[in-house]
């Protein structure tokens, strides 16, 4: 079976979106993966079709009914491994160990949330994976939905052309990925760096570690020092238990 995407959403027309173009069109054509879009206006009370109400306690905006919610969740057809999961800036951070897990599973099913977002108690419930794509606020999850899903596809089965492009990109390791250049090989008084041109693949395997390595103290320090920390750990030799 493909690899399918369930959304729930109340904009069904963000879907798929940019994920129609590029290596995800193409692959969503092959039939690869599949991108099964759900409304949630189509699962909501009365005569509007109500998704929301007011809060309890008081406050601006609306939340989602989980009600509502759990009605749309209940008319998805889940496979063993294919996590639920709900885009919230309130979520623990989405990583490329996430990214690999759920592209390894049969596929994933994401709520987006609006408004002031959904009744913990639905999540609760259904214990709903929460994941945030950064430390700001969106109108909503559906385009958090869209960078989750093309981080996803882009590492199935024979979509990049190459295997190896997803091997030594950035996070792979732990480490940002090196810097890049192509010709011309000088431009406007900037040159490649001469061990590109050498030939000596062995030292230019040396050069971009030690390029992601600088890149990734100077840029991300939290990734840093969770590599280092990474890397001091004793290996478990043959014989030994942890």
């Amino acid at each position: 079976m493909s690899w399918t995407a369930t959304i729930i959403t109340l904009f069904p027309e963000m879907f798929p979106g940019p994920l129609g173009q590029s290596l995800a069109g193409r692959a969503l054509e092959s039939g690869t993966w599949n991108c099964d879009v759900r409304d949630l206006r189509a699962f909501g009370l009365g005569r509007h079709n109500a998704v929301d109400d007011t809060p309890f306690g008081g406050g601006a905006g609306m939340v989602m009914r989980a009600d509502v919610v759990d009605t749309a969740l209940e008319s998805v057809s889940r496979q063993d491994g294919a996590p639920c999961v709900y885009l919230t800036p309130r979520g623990r951070p989405l990583a490329q160990a996430d990214i690999r897990r759920y592209a390894a599973g049969p596929g994933v099913t994401l709520l987006c949330g609006r408004y002031e977002g959904v009744d913990e108690r639905v999540l609760e419930a259904r214990a709903i994976e929460q994941v945030s794509i950064g430390d700001y606020v969106l109108s909503g999850g559906e385009t958090a939905a869209l960078v989750l899903l093309d981080a996803c596809v882009r590492l199935l089965p024979g979509v990049m052309g190459s295997a190896e492009s997803g091997v030594e990109e950035s996070f792979s390791d732990g480490l940002l990925e090196y810097p890049h250049y192509t010709r011309p090989a000088e431009w406007q008084g900037r040159s490649v760096p001469d061990v590109l041109l050498s030939g000596n693949h062995a030292a230019i395997a040396r050069w971009r570690r030690e390029q992601s390595e600088r890149v990734t103290r100077e840029r991300r320090p939290d990734l840093w020092a969770a590599h280092l920390s990474h890397s001091s750990r004793p290996s478990v030799q043959e014989g030994q238990s942890l």
